[in-house]
């Protein structure tokens, strides 16, 4: 089984995670690993997925007859790629013919990488715009698939704060937009009237590669900020008024935890993982919420899911809904030519939206709810004739 992840050297990390644990996974696994240096520091933080932990199906398939061995090679978005390794390795175990190669390289270089066609299927953050996906090849068409959801959060490294942050929604639009750039800053202090914010330079860390995370996160910025929104706005990449930058979630994780004083956007997963504290934020009612399964799918409730799969959660309404919540997209040919790895990539789409789906909690992403899980099997379902998905009501 082949899946490539970025993970950190842990004899550079003086935070509490275990070499053991990452060697141990990658050894479950049987595959390789590549490491790939971020910014500056040069090195990247440990996914969620590196932990071991129990497969959640390991008897051999008898759904998928493949008449010969089936290479798959995918590349994309950082923010579910933790997920994927963890599917991918399960999928192996009762399908060992396929062998699934995911490169977490963000949601731009997948994009790319599908619409030229070098990978088999690419994932992002944000789903496909009408001018991308006109630039895929007609005889090869694309299905976007929402496989699961996470929050984006809003991490700190202050080793002499005890008490949760809390987060303003201006309070953290100003920080990024580099108007707020000090921990003891008033507005900050008002928010939190009984932490000890010591007088420091706040370092932002922000994605230096096209990243659908950073989509999202600017998204939700410029909806509730006009001054964002008319000054820096959104995409997978924009002009950072300020911040030093890191490639991947891995990256911009690792930078935190190596720079005191600094705040960045990752994925939750990265976050509870590594242990990197984050804020709670100020949502639309005005109430601060912390991310967790329930509040992230308060958010997700929110925003039905239309027939095109694409939907985007900018601001979400509700008292106990996480602010910054996203579905994350496989993007899938609609014709594959090969029979085999047509049917493979239908069943890998059910493994995800079927067993996959009990393993999301765990490594810090949220299960879709279930209407969501039917019209993905839908859409998905047409890639083979002589495949059928199936996931329970």
């Amino acid at each position: 089984m082949l899946f490539r992840l970025n993970l950190i050297n842990p004899n550079r990390l003086t935070t509490a995670i275990s070499a053991m644990a990452i060697a141990l996974s990658l050894a479950a696994c049987g595959g390789e690993s590549t490491t790939t240096s971020s910014p500056s520091p040069g090195e990247t933080a440990a996914s969620p997925g590196a932990s071991p932990v129990a497969a959640t199906g390991t008897a051999e398939n008898t759904k998928l007859a493949l008449a010969s061995d089936v290479a798959i090679t995918a590349a994309g978005a950082s923010f579910p790629a933790p997920l994927y390794q963890r599917w991918f390795q399960d999928f192996n175990k009762i399908n060992p013919k396929v062998q699934i190669n995911y490169q977490s390289v963000g949601s731009g270089a997948g994009v790319e990488q599908f619409t030229k066609g070098t990978v088999d299927f690419g994932a992002s953050d944000t789903g496909m715009k009408d001018d991308e996906i006109a630039k895929v090849p007609a005889d090869k068409g694309v299905i976007l698939l929402p496989m699961t959801a996470g929050s984006i959060v809003i991490g700190y490294n202050l080793p002499d704060l005890t008490e949760p942050l809390k987060l303003p929604r201006d309070v953290y639009a100003d920080i990024f937009a580099g108007k707020i750039t000090n921990w003891n800053d008033p507005k900050i202090a008002a928010a939190n009237p009984t932490a000890k914010l010591p007088d420091q330079a706040i370092t932002i860390v922000h994605r230096s590669d096209g990243s659908g995370t950073t989509a999202v996160f600017t998204k939700h910025l410029s909806a509730i900020s006009p001054d964002w929104k008319s000054a820096v706005g959104d995409g997978k990449t924009v002009q950072w008024p300020v911040g030093v930058g890191a490639k991947g979630n891995e990256g911009v994780t690792a930078q935190i935890l190596q720079t005191a004083g600094s705040l960045g956007y990752i994925e939750y997963g990265y976050a509870k993982n590594n242990n990197v504290k984050f804020a709670s934020l100020e949502n639309k009612a005005g109430s601060f919420v912390a991310p967790t399964d329930e509040s992230a799918s308060q958010a997700l409730a929110t925003v039905p899911m239309p027939e095109n799969l694409r939907a985007f959660i900018e601001d979400p309404e509700g008292a106990q809904s996480y602010p910054i919540v996203t579905y994350t997209w496989m993007l899938v040919p609609k014709t594959v030519t090969d029979p085999n790895k047509a049917k493979t990539i239908e069943a890998m789409v059910e493994y995800g939206l079927t067993e996959g789906q009990k393993v999301s909690s765990e490594l810090g992403y949220v299960p879709l709810p279930q209407n969501v899980k039917e019209k993905v099997a839908a859409a998905a379902d047409g890639i083979s004739p002589d495949y059928k998905i199936e996931v329970a009501k």
